[in-house]
């Protein structure tokens, strides 16, 4: 008997094919609505715009949708909705969630865009445009899936659920507290036994990716105060300690130029590498010399940090880094001005791994300057201000959920395996969710490496589309597969070593408190 999710994909893979061109037409529709969230004064009722056509699709599918106001907004400042969709097939089947976010980035054609940043573009089998890849293409994906297995005439072999937020882009304001809400007993969240998420991208440009683990971070904002205003040099240079001076020697104290973070206490809690963890490095597909293209240090100087694949993805991954981002204060513009800044504030941020602490990362980032101001005997104020925060999120690689969507895409790339992969950057909203549910959260990034989120010519490659949509639809029958009772349906902490020295514990398979 063959593999149903091989039977399904003979009747799903020819119907994505025809439909390629009304799938890029809405995506175009999508692309043409500026939500831009790190400007809501001219473009929150862009956001809801888009909100509002996602939830038509939703409902024209025959879904339930509802608006949940953002918690965190208010009169003076009104904050778009979270729109919660489902497609609930039956109670006792399992139920997986699928995160997205609706708004973008800011994006203007004279930044450097060869085409109107909001006019889908499409040029060599490319679509170009702001939000293509970041994450309009990936998160409205799901409803094409739905409307493939109701032409099909086929059930969604599992519930699914849709969580669409329109503040991502600028701190995800209200989505952490609608979460924690959202999980109590009884709500939309509470019987969700798989989260999925695809807002990050492959390592390359041809191999497809899970990713289980993220970075954290933490930002800083260090001011050093000299004066009560600037002064001019040709006065009172040589006369007064400089803030300018102190910042710089302090900033230098955090890291040095091969990238060895200076501060004692930070790599304290960092987990020893394991030969299991070392081993899933050897077959990612890394190219070196395009990431060095990708970093355009090519023609500047044309060396990375690490000499090989294996230890740059892991000082990009899994180690802890501190990068200084820039100096506010003085005088920074074209020309020359000689001016003694009263005030300036140096702005650094450190990539956090797991088992580090935000707050005892903070605590020893602040002994150390104030370690090293002192060696400067200055007179001068120092002030240490955190402005975010967020741990590192790892997660279980070989979880069922993992599972599925590898099976989906080893069909859709005919036999090719993804690679496991951990990223620099950090997605708070994963922790967010597996803390407040339990459940397992999986990345399934379905974008190329060169995609340039965030940047000038953003765009979504065709061919990942067409093979984004067939890799999260045969993902959905995998799930179907997974055997035993529905992970949401129990709560309880693993047993501890004790408990497990119940009698028959061990050879009737207790796992949790609820089996005993």
């Amino acid at each position: 008997m063959e593999d149903p999710t091989r039977e399904f994909a003979k009747a799903f893979f020819p119907l994505v094919d025809e439909n390629v061109g009304l799938y890029i037409e809405r995506l175009a529709e999508a692309v043409a609505i500026p939500s831009v969230s790190s400007d809501l004064e001219n473009h929150l009722a862009d956001i809801e715009k888009m909100m509002a056509w996602t939830n038509d699709h939703i409902t024209r599918l025959g879904g339930t949708a509802t608006f949940l106001d953002n918690p965190m907004g208010t009169a003076e400042q009104p904050l778009p909705p979270i729109l919660l969709g489902e497609f609930m097939v039956d109670p006792k089947l399992k139920t997986v969630c699928v995160y997205g976010h609706l708004d973008v980035q800011p994006a203007h054609l004279d930044d450097g865009w060869d085409s109107e940043p909001f006019c889908l573009d499409e040029r060599d089998g490319k679509l170009y445009g702001r939000g293509s890849t970041d994450d309009k293409g990936p998160a409205l994906s799901w409803l094409w899936v739905i409307e493939a297995h109701q032409t099909l005439g086929i059930p969604l072999p599992v519930n699914v659920k849709l969580l669409y937020e329109g503040m991502e882009e600028n701190g995800s304001e209200g989505m952490f507290e609608a979460i924690i809400s959202l999980s109590k007993p009884g709500k939309f969240l509470n019987d969700v036994d798989f989260f999925c998420i695809s807002d990050n991208y492959w390592v390359g440009k041809n191999k497809p990716c899970l990713t289980y683990g993220l970075r954290g971070v933490a930002y800083y904002m260090l001011e050093v105060q000299g004066s009560e205003q600037d002064l001019h040099s040709g006065c009172f240079g040589g006369t007064v300690h400089e803030a300018m001076t102190d910042l710089i020697k302090l900033m230098a104290t955090l890291v040095d130029s091969d990238g060895t973070i200076l501060v004692d206490g930070i790599m304290d809690s960092v987990a020893p590498v394991t030969a299991q963890e070392e081993a899933l490095y050897d077959t990612i597909d890394f190219d070196m010399e395009a990431f060095k293209d990708e970093a355009k240090i090519q023609s500047v100087s044309n060396r990375t940090l690490k000499p090989d694949k294996k230890s740059l993805l892991m000082a990009r991954w899994r180690y802890p880094t501190l990068s200084l981002h820039g100096i506010e204060g003085g005088f920074s513009g074209t020309g020359a001005k000689t001016v003694i800044p009263a005030k300036v504030i140096g702005k650094f941020s450190l990539r956090l791994v797991p088992d580090q602490d935000p707050k005892e990362i903070k605590a020893a980032i602040d002994t150390h300057l104030q370690t090293e101001f002192a060696k400067l005997k200055s007179p001068n104020k120092i002030t240490l201000t955190e402005l975010h925060g967020a741990k590192a999120w790892l997660t279980d690689h070989k979880h069922p959920n993992f599972e599925a969507a590898a099976k989906a895409i080893e069909i859709v790339y005919d036999g090719i395996r993804p690679d496991y992969t951990r990223e620099g950057g950090s997605i708070p909203i994963t922790q967010a969710i597996e803390d407040a549910t339990q459940m397992n959260v999986m990345l399934l990034p379905v974008g190329a490496c060169d995609d340039m989120a965030h940047s000038q010519n953003e765009k979504y490659n065709v061919i990942n589309l067409v093979n984004a949509i067939k890799v999260l639809g045969l993902y959905l029958h995998e799930l179907a597969k997974i055997e035993g009772p529905k992970p949401s349906l129990c709560r309880c902490e693993p047993l501890t070593d004790e408990e497990l020295m119940i009698p028959g514990a061990f050879m009737k398979g207790f796992r949790c408190k609820c089996e005993i």
